[in-house]
C-alpha cells in the first residue's frame, strides 16, 4: 500500500511509531505536513500539490491533525477522502469528535453514560449551573469555533468565577462539566476499527485533580472491563472513529456491572506512551486496520 500521514512532523513520537509500523509491513509511507498542502480546483478537475508537486492518490491516508490547525488540516482530509483515498479518520468524525457539545450529546441521546453536563454561551446564574453538575470541583471547557479547546479544573466557587470572568468576555462557549468525585479509575482505551484493543488506568500527582491532566499523571496498564470495552466500541462507533482513544471514568457501581461513564474521545491519540504502558504494538495494529479497509474496497470495486 502507499500510505500518507499527515503529520507537522516525521519525528513526533506518534508518527515516527506510524512510519515504523508501516514499513515494518512493506508499505511505502510518506509524511507531508498538511499546512504545506494546497488544493487546486477548477471546472470537473482538482489537484492536491505538495511542494510544488502533484500528489499522487494514495491507498491509505492516516490524519494526526493539531487541534492549532485543525480548520486547514480537515479541509485537507476532505480532499483526500473525495479523491478516493481510504481516510482513518474522516474530517467529519474529527471534527465531530474535537467539539464536546456535539459528542456528548450524539453519546447521551444513545443512552451512553456520560458525566453531568451544562451547555451555555452565557452564564447567567452560575450557582445553578454548578448545582446542576454536583457541586465543585467543576471541569470547564472553552469552546473556539468548533476546532479548538482548552479544559480547567475549578477547585471552588471563586476559582470558577474568576476563570470565567476572564474567558466570557472573549465569546467563547461553554461547556461545564461534573468532576465524578467517586471514579476509581481514570481510564484510556485505545479503539482500532471498532475493537477496544488496550486500556491504561491514569494516577495524578498528590495534591492534582486527575481528568485531562495527563502530563501530570503516570499511567499504569489495566484490564479491559466488559463495561469500559462495551463503552469505548459504542463511543467509536457513535463518532464513527476508525482510530481514537475513549477516557472513560470507572466508578465502583461500573466495577459492580454498571456502566462506565464516557467523559472525552480522542481522534489523535499519542502512541508510545499506551504501547510502553501495555506492551500491545498499536502503530501495527492501525497499519492492519488500513489494510482491511483497502482489501474491502478493492473487493467491492471488483466487477
Amino acid at each position: 500500500m502507499k500510505i500518507v500521514v499527515l503529520s507537522r512532523s516525521r519525528t513526533i513520537p506518534s508518527t515516527r511509531r506510524l512510519v515504523e509500523a508501516a514499513q515494518a509491513r512493506g508499505h511505502s509511507v510518506k509524511v507531508l505536513n498538511p499546512t504545506g498542502v494546497s488544493v487546486r480546483l477548477g471546472r470537473g478537475r482538482s489537484e492536491l500539490i505538495y511542494r510544488q508537486k502533484r500528489i499522487a492518490l494514495p491507498d491509505v491516508v492516516i490524519p494526526r491533525i493539531a487541534s492549532s490547525i485543525a480548520s486547514y488540516g480537515l479541509a485537507i482530509v476532505d480532499q483526500f477522502e473525495a479523491y478516493g483515498a481510504v481516510v482513518l479518520n474522516s474530517a467529519r468524525a474529527i471534527g465531530l469528535s474535537r467539539n464536546p457539545a456535539r459528542c456528548l450529546t450524539r453519546l447521551s441521546a444513545a443512552g451512553l453514560d456520560i458525566p453531568a453536563t451544562v451547555m451555555s454561551r452565557e452564564v447567567g446564574d452560575l450557582q445553578a449551573m454548578v448545582d446542576e453538575v454536583g457541586g465543585v470541583p467543576v471541569l470547564v471547557k472553552l469552546l473556539q469555533g468548533s476546532e479548538r479547546r482548552g479544559i480547567m479544573v475549578c477547585e471552588s466557587r471563586q476559582s470558577l468565577e474568576a476563570a470565567l470572568e476572564a474567558v466570557l468576555g472573549l465569546g467563547h462557549n461553554i461547556v461545564m462539566q461534573e468532576y465524578v468525585r467517586t471514579a476509581q479509575r481514570d481510564v484510556r482505551v485505545f479503539v482500532v476499527g471498532g475493537r477496544a484493543l488496550a486500556a491504561v488506568s491514569r494516577v495524578p500527582k498528590p495534591g492534582r485533580l486527575s481528568r485531562t491532566l495527563s502530563r501530570f499523571a503516570r499511567i499504569e496498564p489495566c484490564s479491559l472491563t466488559d463495561s469500559l470495552r462495551e463503552a469505548a466500541e459504542a463511543a467509536a462507533r457513535l463518532t464513527e472513529l476508525e482510530v481514537c482513544a475513549v477516557d472513560l471514568l470507572e466508578t465502583d457501581a461500573a466495577k459492580k456491572g454498571g456502566r462506565a461513564r464516557i467523559f472525552e474521545i480522542n481522534a489523535s491519540p499519542s502512541l508510545p506512551e499506551m504501547e510502553s504502558a501495555t506492551g500491545v504494538d498499536l502503530a501495527s495494529a492501525v497499519i492492519a486496520r488500513a489494510e482491511v479497509l483497502v482489501a474491502a474496497r478493492a473487493t467491492a470495486a471488483a466487477p
